[in-house]
Order: C-alpha cells, then structure tokens, then sequence
C-alpha cells in the first residue's frame, strides 16, 4: 500500500502504515529535552543557592533583583540573536554555539565573590541559554509535522522541569559534601557530555542515516514552505509576531519570578533550611512536568479530533489561565503541602500554557521565520522579566517580603496573555512574509 494514502496526512493506510513509521524523530526529541533539562539545573542553581548565598554575602532583595535582572538583560539580548542565528546556521551548530557559552558562564559562577561579579557570570549564562528555546523549536519544525509538534514541544520543554526537580535535591547534597562553588563547577560537567553526544548524532532528517523513508515523508507531510531567513523588518510588520510576542511579555517573567524566588519564599514562609527544602520544590516542578506534557497533548488530540489549531490552542490555553488562578491565595496558605499543591497547580499550568504559546510560530509562519519569530519574543518576554526581577526586589524590600501582589499578577497575567494572543491573531492563519 502506498505511504500517501493515509487520510489527512498524505501517508497510507493507518495501522499498518503507523507500524511501518520510524520513531528516530523521538530520539532527537529526548536529546532535546535533555538539554533542556541542563539548562534549568544551571539556571535555577542561583535560586536554590539564594539562602545561602544571601547568609555569605548579606545580599538584599533587591541586590538579588539586580543579579537577576543583567540575567534577563542578556537572556533578551542572546534570545532574539540565536533565534538570527538559528535560522541562518541550524539548529545543529545553532544549539553547539550556545551550551558552550553557557557551560562556560555556569561554571564560572564558582568564582564569583560579589553582586558584580555574580551579575557578570548571569549575563554570560543569560546569553548562552537564550539559544536553548530558539535552536529546540527550529529542531522540532524541522522533525516533525504540524500534527506532532505541541506534543513534542511539551516533551522537550519538560525537561525544564525534570531539571528544576533535579536541582533542589541533587543542589543543596553537593553543597553539604564540598561546598556550593564545586556545585557549579561538577553540574557544569553535564553541559559538556550533552554537547558530545548532540554533535554525534543531530543531522537534518533529509541527511540522517537513521531516518527510513516512511518516516522522512511523515516528517514532511506538511506542505512546503520556504527555508530561507526572512528579514527581522519584515517580520517585525506583521501583527502575528506581535501576538506571539506579547504573550511571550505576559506569561515569561511570571515563570521566572517562580524559577527565581519561589524557593526563597518556601525557606522563609515555612521555616525550611538547605536539608529541607528540596522536596516541596521537587515536588511543584514534578507537577509542572506533568502540566508541560498535558498541555501539548490536549491541543495535539484536539487537532486529531478535527478541531482547527486555533480553537484547540486556544481552547488549552483558556483552562490553563483558570488552572492558574488559586495562586492568588497562596500567601494565606498555612500548610506547607496545601500550598506546595496550589502552587504546583500554577506552574502546571504555566508550562501547559506556554507548550502552546511556542507551537505559534511554527504553526503561523514559514520554516525560515521560526527562529526569528521565536527569539523577538524571546527577547521581549526577557524585556518583561527584567522589569518583574526588579520590581519583585522592590516590593519585597518594601512590604517586608509580602508576596500578595506578586501572586495576584501571576493569577491574572494568562488571560491578559490570550487575550492579547486573540486580538492579534484571532484565527491563527498561515501568513505569508513577502
């Protein structure tokens, strides 16, 4: 039976044809979240270690704001430059490019000594991890079709919170067996197995040894679009950037201000210590993971079930901007699980959220545009997150670290998000960038 006669995907005749389809576009999918994964140990360490650090040093709220804020300075300057890059280069050297910078810039984390230097060490992280999203979903679109990416997505983008739950437990052991300098510098090593075996085995599917045939044609079922990068001034006229972008401004610095401060607040709130700690953060991040997952299924099914990709990724996005919600009463929860539960339940649903939110470029925009797309909005939720880190600071020092109005912002950030999202894109139409 020929592979296109499979109805609505131009490859033949379901089960049988299912059973013949390769799975290596899983494996590139596994080595995506694996970075992923890295990415979020070495970003969320500064977090974790923030007790403590603070104790050494005598930082304030608002000096951890300013570590924290020339993060988002370079995570804004390198997101919208590798997204360039990425569509230039490919996600094969696009992605090397940035673990090197960032593998090099965590590690020098354990010779920092002050606010300054701290912050310089953030602003190299900033700009070699901004490369992650920008290279993963170039990958993606390139390894799989329309149908499979908000799946995939939510798959690689778990890895964010595989490495957050590793963080807060495998962290606060290697602190109390050496100390929290030799912590950056054994999870650097992490960085430099993934660039190995990455180099080793991505390849374009078209050039992959590994890719029968039937998968190559499910990988390309989609009809052709061009590949050639396509100009930022005229990408940057085109109200669908604007709508990815801006939700990218609504929803990013409400995740960075749980990556950032959420295990400072779980230590004071509750009277944790280093020992303590790590569980009940595990435990939100593992919630998060399933949420990551969840969210990209429920649009891929709905899609499968003939919605349109408007109403399915609208439609996940709207439950999670409710799922978010609770954390409006966090601050009142006495109990620690009880809290541990409602905050998880928001971070679920933030990563619910935004494995739709990134699905946008490649659903709305040709292959060649992916990449920028992906890093103006990059850049501009980092815009958004400079400005959270510095008025968290600012409202915690304030308020003797009352968090009420940084909750309620999170509890209303995602509806303010997909409204933006439907205003600027209310069909979310296949454009055409001449």
């Amino acid at each position: 039976m020929a592979i296109a006669e499979l109805p609505g995907t131009n490859v033949p005749g379901v089960a049988a044809a299912a059973a013949r389809i390769g799975r290596f576009r899983w494996v590139i999918c596994a080595l995506l979240f694996a970075a992923t994964a890295i990415n979020y140990v070495d970003r969320q360490m500064i977090g974790v270690l923030k007790p403590t650090l603070t104790k050494e040093f005598g930082w304030t709220e608002t000096d951890f704001g300013t570590i924290i804020f020339w993060f988002q300075v370079a995570y804004a300057i390198g997101y919208v430059s590798f997204g360039r890059i990425v569509d230039v280069v490919g996600a094969r050297l696009g992605y090397a490019i940035a673990i090197v910078i960032w593998t090099i810039s965590h590690m020098a984390h354990g010779l920092a000594s002050s606010v300054t230097t701290f912050a310089m060490a953030r602003f190299g992280l900033g700009i070699g991890e901004s490369g992650n999203f920008p290279a993963g979903i170039r990958a993606v679109t390139d390894w799989f079709p329309q149908r499979e990416r908000a799946f995939a997505i939510g798959l690689f983008n778990a890895g964010a919170n595989i490495g957050a739950i590793i963080t807060p437990l495998l962290v606060p052991a290697l602190v109390l067996m050496f100390d929290w300098r030799i912590a950056f510098y054994i999870t650097g090593i992490l960085g430099i197995l993934w660039l190995a075996a990455w180099w080793l085995v991505y390849r374009h599917p078209g050039e992959h040894g590994r890719v029968s045939p039937t998968e190559l044609a499910w990988i390309q079922q989609d009809p052709a679009d061009p590949v050639e990068p396509i100009a930022w001034r005229k990408l940057i006229t085109v109200r669908e950037t604007w709508a990815y972008a801006l939700g990218k401004f609504c929803i990013d610095p409400i995740w960075w201000f749980f990556l950032f401060w959420l295990p400072g607040y779980l230590y004071e709130r509750y009277q944790l210590d280093l020992k303590t700690f790590g569980l009940p953060l595990a435990a939100i991040y593992l919630l998060s993971d399933f949420g990551s997952i969840g969210g990209g299924w429920m649009s891929s099914r709905m899609i499968k079930a003939g919605y349109s990709p408007n109403t399915a990724r609208k439609m996940t996005m709207l439950l999670c901007a409710f799922c978010v919600t609770p954390i409006y009463f966090a601050q009142s929860i006495d109990g620690l699980w009880s809290a541990v539960l409602v905050i998880g339940l928001a971070t679920a649903a933030h990563q619910a959220f935004s494995a739709n939110l990134y699905t946008l470029p490649s659903d709305i925009f040709p292959r060649g545009a992916v990449g920028s797309v992906v890093g103006i909005g990059g850049m501009i939720g980092a815009i958004g997150g400079m400005g959270m880190a510095q008025f968290t600071g600012y409202v915690l020092d304030s308020t003797g670290k009352n968090y009420s109005i940084l909750f309620a912002i999170c509890a209303s950030a995602y509806f303010v998000a997909l409204l933006v999202v439907h205003l600027l894109s209310p069909r979310l139409a296949r454009v055409e960038v001449a």
